[in-house]
């Protein structure tokens, strides 16, 4: 099995590409979408120090029907909308490898990671490659390869630290917090991070199977 992450130019006329371009430092991420015939229900969150801008620009869009915020704070708006961009939907419909949920948008590109085999992965990269998209492939990993190189700790800490935005620059989440939020004191968390950080990097200069596409 493969994990892939890829980063996509989303189009012009879609409206989480035009507001999150109108929002460059903010983070967009989609949590889940259903497609109900021309239209999709999602539920979608902006981490943002400009949460109210964000929800009135998303509100306003006309591919937006229907809009409610669920939760606002100073730095974060969660809300459930309907919207008639259905982009998303057509193109994981051509395929047999969906992007796992959460996808992450941001200055007008998605990313997503994908799980599949060597002939899914192939498949969904040449289907990109035909349609003319723009994208990036910024990791491939093999599983099997990378279960056996990291201990569970160190996975599972690695991670959360991904998804809560430790390893982006700037940092979304301080190392603090992310010992607190695992229950376990900062200097185990430094540790236990440097150590699955050294073991990567060893892995990768003396030659994995990770590509970049530029």
């Amino acid at each position: 099995m493969i994990i892939a992450r890829f980063r996509i130019v989303l189009p012009e006329q879609m409206w989480i590409g035009q507001v999150s371009r109108s929002f460059p430092e903010a983070t967009f991420r989609l949590l889940s979408g259903i497609r109900t015939g021309d239209t999709a229900v999602e539920l979608g969150e902006a981490l943002t120090d400009a949460p109210e801008a964000v929800a009135r620009a998303t509100n306003s869009h006309q591919s937006v029907l229907q809009y409610e915020r669920l939760v606002v704070s100073d730095d974060r708006v969660l809300s459930k909308y309907t919207t008639t961009d259905v982009d998303l939907y057509d193109f994981v419909e051509q395929l047999s490898l969906p992007p796992e949920f959460p996808i992450v948008v941001r200055n007008g590109c998605y990313e997503f990671d994908l799980t599949g085999t060597r002939m899914e992965f192939d498949r969904f990269r040449a289907a990109l490659t035909d349609s003319g998209q723009a994208y990036e492939l910024l990791s491939l990993v093999g599983t099997d390869r990378e279960r056996r190189l990291l201990t569970d700790r160190q996975r599972e800490l690695l991670e959360i630290a991904v998804q809560q935005g430790y390893f982006e620059v700037p940092r979304d989440c301080t190392l603090a917090a992310l010992a607190e939020g695992v229950g376990i004191d900062k200097s185990t968390a430094s540790e236990v991070l440097r150590r699955g950080e050294a073991r990567l990097l060893k892995w990768f200069l003396a030659g994995s199977n990770r590509e970049r596409i530029g």
